[in-house]
């Protein structure tokens, strides 16, 4: 794939706004000409290679931190939503998609956030019942907000994070306890006995009960989810107060989601957990052992590791249920998940319901000619008594291919035979595939040709 020009003057700006320098200051220490860097900044030109070996060896920046991770999920949002009928035939070129999510990244937000609105507006007038049930403005429902904060923060909130690792690293002997003895020096009682749901706290009596029946995993997890929201209340508000949520009932979820972050960060600490990926190759067992966390816990910890100058290799991760519907997503590679609709059902997380407790490997390709190592595992949860419901769950972990030496589950698979790497997509109705078996739809943005006499394995033929 040939190179391209690294348009990243926002991502410039930030990184000098962060070090609290001047424009001036900032480019003495690079060794560029005031006149210069602006133009970089404002993107009237590209970030020269001078600037990048600057960066790394003045501040020591990962310099992969100017890549373009926003860019791309931006490309990659706007490029589903001009699939839409609603457009026209023609959609733009990628090269102006890819132009304005570097240069204009506010207006492209505010495209996809009118397409959502519109999409919700056609959605609700299709069905009479809803549309008459509802009232107010389209606006994204509060848990799409939660899910889009989350995902153009790289799934990563740094002062969340550390403020997780300073306070595991202030444990002495076993976490949950260390954690309980700081809850009853600020007057909580805890007790363990079963009830309704693994966690209730009552705020009049000060009292935390979690129920022994939860797996000792999830019952340390939810000690910490309720420390973070006592005792971490100020940081965690902060953090919400700069994401502007659009309602209270998302700034709620978003609370959670923010208790959960820091919950999953005190049990796999930043530093600590990344060289332990790096010691075991990321061999997701051995790390759910030495950090008592559950292979899910794991996974999604592994998609977070995006710490400024301590990357990790960078992975998508995904949930599913058994009817196909991603129930969380991140991906910090350049595969994105789409916007509405299910998962390529040529990905394994599928099949891995019918192999409940062991993982699949898969090589796989996407139309855009990456290639990558995909885990996939079932991750079942019991109800915890006889008679209660299982939730059924599946996950899927993957990184691109140059990746496989740094992963344990790469390991005899045959990465130089292209027969080897199973073409998947991302969404039927934006894949660009025109011979899929599995396709479901027809692709939104191709023009179709249906011969009433011939039938192929799709009953259309795909133009170009």
């Amino acid at each position: 794939m040939p190179n391209r020009k690294l348009y990243a003057g926002a991502k410039l700006r930030e990184v000098r706004t962060r070090l609290g320098l001047t424009q001036k200051d900032f480019a003495g220490k690079l060794g560029i000409s005031l006149p210069y860097l602006n133009q970089m900044e404002n993107n009237n030109r590209p970030v020269s290679t001078t600037v990048v070996l600057g960066l790394a060896q003045e501040f020591g920046l990962d310099v992969t931190e100017l890549s373009s991770g926003d860019t791309e999920r931006l490309v990659s949002d706007m490029r589903e939503a001009l699939a839409d009928p609603v457009f026209a035939e023609d959609s733009p070129p990628l090269a102006d998609l890819r132009l304005a999510a570097s240069n204009a990244p506010a207006l492209a937000r505010a495209f996809l956030d009118l397409h959502r609105a519109y999409r919700q507006t056609h959605e609700r007038l299709a069905s009479l019942d809803e549309a008459l049930g509802h009232e107010g403005r389209a606006t994204p429902s509060p848990w799409e907000e939660v899910r889009d904060f989350f995902h153009y923060c790289d799934n990563y909130i740094d002062a969340v994070d550390r403020a997780a690792e300073r306070f595991a690293g202030q444990a002495q002997g076993d976490l949950a306890q260390h954690t309980e003895r700081v809850l009853e020096g600020m007057g909580v009682q805890i007790r363990h006995a079963a009830g309704e749901g693994v966690r209730h706290y009552d705020r009049a009596s000060r009292t935390l009960t979690l129920s022994p029946r939860a797996a000792p995993e999830t019952q340390r997890f939810q000690l910490l989810h309720q420390y973070a929201l006592l005792a971490q209340s100020q940081l965690l508000e902060a953090t919400l107060d700069l994401a502007r949520f659009q309602t209270d009932t998302a700034r709620e979820i978003a609370r959670i989601g923010m208790a959960n972050y820091f919950a999953g960060a005190v049990l796999m600490p930043y530093t600590r957990f990344a060289e332990a990926a790096e010691e075991t190759r990321h061999d997701l067992e051995r790390m759910s052992i030495q950090f008592g966390a559950s292979i899910e816990q794991i996974a999604h910890r592994l998609s977070t590791l995006q710490r400024p100058g301590a990357k990790g290799v960078p992975f998508f991760f995904a949930r599913v249920d058994q009817a196909g519907t991603v129930t969380k997503r991140h991906s910090a590679t350049r595969l994105q998940f789409a916007r509405f609709g299910g998962a390529c059902p040529l990905w394994n997380v599928h099949q891995a319901f019918e192999t409940p407790g062991r993982f699949l490997r898969q090589l796989a390709e996407t139309p855009d000619g990456m290639r990558y190592v995909i885990l996939a595992r079932d991750v079942s949860k019991s109800g915890g008594a006889w008679g209660t419901p299982t939730r059924r769950f599946a996950i899927s972990l993957g990184c691109e291919v140059r990746h496989a030496p740094k992963l344990v589950y790469a390991d005899g698979l045959d990465l130089d035979r292209d027969e080897a790497f199973q073409p998947i997509g991302i969404s039927c109705r934006i894949c660009e595939r025109a011979h899929c078996h599995q396709r479901s739809v027809p692709p939104l943005e191709r023009q179709l040709t249906v011969d009433p006499d011939h039938r192929g394995t799709l009953p259309y033929q795909i133009g170009g």
